[in-house]
């Protein structure tokens, strides 16, 4: 998806959920979007385009505001600032969102939870653009249920001996880093499992397999076979790997709901500029009540997205309280409205919108895995409605 000329104005940036820097944020992101931060990036090899914008993002220091540095205090991460980062780069760049909140998620644990040492070893590489990183939570039969994992890990003198499978890891199969959760048995369900740092080099540690999907990013199964590693790698206590799983979410979730507003926004606004340059029936598609109203709708439904993905970032950040429904609700509704609004781009578009190489045939594809990754849209209707249900 090539970057636009010129960034939308952001007239959601005067709402009371922002403060002055936040708008500075958003002004670097354009200046590296517009001056060239997205330049000579080849699609067509994901894996060195990720690495390529990573290094880009890193060496304009973008990733400052989702990687902590070594002594600094992960919990203070300010979410708004990373929501305002993915909605600018997807509305610019699916991959570039990919890679930028990869960086966060990938060694959020480890600076949430890591040894002084393996902080110094991994956070500044990470931060720079060095270091790619992910977070390898997910396995075959367990996704949204964690409890169900199945990869192992046993301590084993000064070693852990990690043994089992995870798939659909983002960065799978070119992360530096991978911040990886595995059973250690200290209790049943979610309570037994530990976190912890491996390295691509470590023995044991294979990709089984790459994963092509709809739209190409690096993603992979890997293999852990007497994957054998320093104890010291654990992250937190033995037993609290769930615990820092969620608070590594915690910090993230709601800019998923944030990327889709980015592919929302850009949906709309090709859509407009399509319909007020399309000639049809003598006029143009945009004086046609059909448009208009569609036009409508889709504003409508991006800004009403956009009240409730920075309202949990706002709570997160400014009233230091728990935003598992509210970050629930942003993301629901986010990423499904981004789908509707991207396809009635489409729908516009006609057949130009299925061209393959057309933005809004991009944004159709990119905007697809968001209802599902980090929790799928049935998921979060639950997770919605178990707080409401919940004794106050």
């Amino acid at each position: 998806m090539s970057s636009p000329a010129k960034m939308i104005s952001r007239d959601w940036l005067d709402w009371p959920f922002f403060e002055p820097r936040h708008r500075a944020v958003c002004e670097a992101l354009d200046r590296f979007v517009t001056q060239g931060g997205l330049d000579g990036v080849d699609h067509s090899d994901v894996d060195a385009a990720c690495r390529k914008l990573v290094r880009a993002l890193g060496s304009a220091g973008l990733l400052d505001c989702a990687v902590a540095a070594p002594d600094g205090d992960a919990a203070s991460i300010d979410s708004r600032s990373i929501c305002l980062s993915r909605e600018t780069l997807a509305y610019a760049d699916g991959l570039a969102d990919f890679a930028f909140a990869m960086q966060g998620l990938g060694s959020g644990a480890i600076a949430l939870a890591g040894s002084a040492e393996l902080r110094n070893a991994v956070l500044p590489k990470v931060r720079s653009g060095e270091w790619l990183a992910a977070f390898a939570l997910s396995e075959r039969d367990a996704g949204s249920d964690v409890a169900a994992m199945s990869c192992m890990a046993r301590e084993d003198g000064d070693s852990y001996v990690l043994d089992g499978e995870k798939t659909w890891i983002s960065n799978g199969g070119i992360a530096d880093v991978y911040t990886l959760f595995a059973r250690t048995g200290e209790a049943p369900g979610a309570r037994g499992i530990s976190a912890f740092a491996v390295f691509p080099d470590d023995p044991g540690f294979s990709v089984a397999e790459r994963i092509d999907i709809v739209a190409p990013h690096p993603l992979a199964t890997l293999r852990l076979d007497e994957c054998r590693i320093p104890i010291g790698r654990r992250l937190g206590a033995a037993g609290g790997g769930f615990k820092i799983a969620m608070q590594t979410l915690d910090i993230f979730r709601a800019s998923v709901a944030a990327a889709a507003l980015g592919f929302a926004r850009r949906a709309l606004e090709e859509a407009r500029l399509h319909a007020q340059t399309r000639r049809m029936f003598g006029t143009t598609l945009s004086d046609l009540q059909l448009t208009q109203a569609a036009l409508g709708d889709m504003a409508t439904e991006t800004d009403a997205a956009a009240l409730l993905t920075y309202r949990a970032a706002w709570r997160r950040d400014v009233q230091k309280l728990s935003t598992t429904r509210e970050a629930a609700m942003a993301k629901l509704a986010a990423t499904e409205t981004a789908q509707r609004v991207v396809d009635r781009a489409v729908q516009m578009f006609g057949g130009r919108g299925v061209r393959k190489g057309e933005i809004v045939e991009s944004l159709y594809r990119e905007v697809r895995a968001l209802r599902i990754y980090e929790g799928a849209t049935e998921v979060q209707k639950l997770i919605v409605a178990r707080e409401l249900l919940r004794p106050r």
